[in-house]
């Protein structure tokens, strides 16, 4: 039977984490496609630490709550309006194409660094802001640890999808950059039949295990 109390309670504990590990990574991708040399996503707006300019109302709301209410212990997913980058404007496209992919999970890796800064503070901090600001900050890591993880797949247009065209050579880039367009369906269908979750949970649970054993949490 479904608690909505704790349903509420779990939304509201992380809701602040989810959105900000999907719009970090959003504007990461942004600033280093600026850095490179384009400046499609700075002139449209899209280099801000505004949520609202990268909320998706289905990726970043519909798709996680749906999770929630229908798919408990499911891999906990979600997504934002991808910023947009025109790659034949970076200085060299090909070789730029993996720094501006890398800069969103890199985001998500320093996020979750954060967090676990945040969950040794809450063992300083008064018990009745300790406890939900640590639940706030396992969440935070777990999230970022998901969206590093996930965005490192090598699917199109995943960001290791991207890194992959980068580092192949180019007629091997060209042939597997035409997985794009099924790229999205693939992994929906990976989602909603569990095997995404078999295959990321345990690099996710990895990744998690080794940022609390550096920051020193158990």
């Amino acid at each position: 039977m479904l608690d909505i109390n704790a349903l509420i309670q779990t939304i509201a504990i992380a809701a602040l984490p989810v959105i900000f590990a999907i719009t970090l990574h959003e504007a990461a991708h942004g600033y280093a496609a600026r850095h490179f040399g384009d400046p499609t996503a700075w002139q449209l707006g899209r280099i801000s630490l505004n949520p609202l300019r990268h909320i998706d109302p289905i990726g970043t709301i519909v798709i996680p709550v749906a999770i929630l209410l229908f798919s408990a212990g499911s891999f906990l997913f979600g997504y934002a309006k991808p910023v947009p980058v025109d790659f034949t404007r970076l200085r060299n496209p090909k070789r730029d194409m993996l720094w501006v992919a890398a800069a969103g999970p890199a985001a998500n890796l320093l996020m979750a660094c954060f967090w676990a800064l945040m969950f040794k503070l809450s063992w300083a901090v008064p018990e009745f802001f300790s406890v939900p600001l640590a639940r706030m900050a396992e969440y935070g890591i777990i999230i970022n640890c998901v969206l590093m993880v996930l965005n490192l797949l090598p699917l199109p247009p995943l960001d290791g999808g991207r890194i992959a065209v980068s580092l192949l050579p180019h007629r091997l880039a060209w042939q597997f950059s035409r997985i794009e367009p099924w790229g999205f369906p693939i992994l929906l269908v990976l989602l909603f039949t569990g095997i995404l979750g078999d295959i990321l949970n345990p690099l996710v649970l990895f990744s998690a295990q080794i940022i609390t054993t550096i920051f020193g949490l158990y």
